[in-house]
Parts: C-alpha cells; structure tokens; sequence
C-alpha cells in the first residue's frame, strides 16, 4: 500500500523552549519513503538523533515563541499481512537481549497488575492465539471516544473505564502481552482508516521471532501502518516533548491511500 501523509503542528510558546519532535515515518525495510518534506519554521538547533531502538529518528529544536511544523511524504509499505495468531511465543531463555525490556513494567503499563486477570481471562491459549484473544477482548469490551483520556491515562485507568482513544488501546494490549511473558512495545504511526484522523498508537508483540503490529481498536492493519517510531508505552513515542511550557493552536493530520 503507498499512503500519502501530511502532518501540521502549530503550538505557542511563552519562553524560549527545547524540544523533541518525532513525527517522521521511519525508513524501515518494509517501508519506503519517497518525496519527504519537513519545515520546522524558524526553531534553532535542529539536530537529529536516532529513537528508541534504531527506529525512526527524534528532532531537537529551539523555539523561541512558537512552533510551526509541517511534514509530508509518500511511503510505500510493503508489510506481509498479519499472520501473527498462529505464531508460538518464545521461550523466556531464547528472547534476544534487545526485547527484554519489552517485558517489563512501565510507566502507562502496570503489568504485574494483570497477572491474576490474564491467567483467568486467557490461560487457556498460548502464543499468537493468546495475542488474539486479547486483541478481540479489548475491541468488544472498550468504546472508542476522543477525549476520554489525557496523557495521565494509563493502562489501569483504562481497563476501569473501558474507553480510551487509540494510545489507550495500545496501553492495555501491551500490558496484558507483558502479564503473559510476552514482549510488547507500543508504536506510533500513520494509517489511512484512523477517524478521526490523528497520529495512531498500536502495540507491537514479539511472537515467533519477530515484531508484529497488532491494532486493538480495529482502525488499521500492519499493512496499512507507516510506523514512525517505538517505545515502552506512550512516553517514548511522543510526536513532541516539550521541555516548557507550550499551548496548541493547531494540530492536522491527513493520511490518504493512493
């Protein structure tokens, strides 16, 4: 699938301030970039760095009093469809030194929280099957509802309420992977189907190998997702970190199939 993405920010600043914006689709094997553009307006010190795990980069800027962003590209995606329900979890002794962290707790993903619910709710599968039924169990017992949560909302807020918006969603999958010794990050992205449209967050679990997207909100398949980075929940994927105060005036994201 080939998206063509347009991202604009626009946020006031009070005082001068640092920050790190990371809205760029990744350069990855299984996605393409062609014609990518980004105007980050009259912010100083741009210095790119690579994010968490080598994927996609972080963009440091100076602003004095505010910010305008604009980014643009084409990306081809040439993902294999989802095949993931039917792939074994690996064994704890043979995950590779890089995923352990994925198995952790972390701020917005409480998993020790849901060892007791995951072995009562889905003992009964294991791997790709288990990911499955956790992946339905979220999309049948949770409402979609913009602004129902904020960036205090973690995975445990979530579960209790049983709505959130799509970083929610992808906080409760991964928790309950990590409940289940199976390594989860969250992903942020672009997808053509998101609604409204916005920056998207899925998890990624790691299954028979390797990382497969999985969308609990069922808005976007692996193949429809430009990824643009990855991290232990929604603080390392943040499209912008500000280290001062700022206020939005305007955010767009548009994301179209051609």
């Amino acid at each position: 699938m080939k998206l063509e993405i347009s991202a604009s920010l626009a946020y006031r600043l009070r005082e001068p301030v640092d920050l790190m914006l990371q809205i760029e689709a990744a350069a990855l094997p299984d996605q393409r970039i062609t014609g990518a553009a980004l105007d980050v307006g009259a912010c100083t010190n741009f210095a790119r760095i690579a994010a968490q795990d080598g994927i996609g980069e972080r963009i440091w800027l100076s602003c004095a009093d505010r910010l305008d962003a604009r980014y643009s590209a084409t990306v081809e995606i040439v993902r294999a469809a989802n095949n993931w329900r039917g792939l074994p979890q690996v064994p704890m002794h043979r995950l590779p030194a890089e995923t352990v962290q994925y198995l952790n707790e972390s701020r917005y993903c409480p998993a020790n929280k849901f060892l007791s619910f995951v072995a009562d709710e889905f003992g009964g599968v294991e791997g790709g099957a288990k990911i499955g039924a956790m992946r339905d169990w979220i999309e049948t017992h949770f409402t979609y509802a913009a602004g129902s949560s904020d960036s205090d909302t973690g995975a445990l807020d979530s579960f209790v309420e049983r709505r959130g918006v799509c970083r929610d969603y992808a906080h409760v999958m991964v928790t309950l992977a990590r409940a289940a010794a199976i390594p989860a990050r969250v992903a942020s992205g672009y997808a053509p189907d998101v609604a409204p449209q916005d920056f998207h967050a899925v998890a990624e679990v790691y299954l028979g190998g390797g990382w497969h997207l999985v969308d609990a909100t069922g808005m976007a398949d692996a193949g429809d997702i430009a990824v643009i980075g990855v991290g232990r929940d929604a603080a390392d994927i943040s499209f912008l970190t500000a280290y001062g105060e700022i206020e939005l005036i305007e955010q767009q994201v548009t994301v179209r199939a051609v």
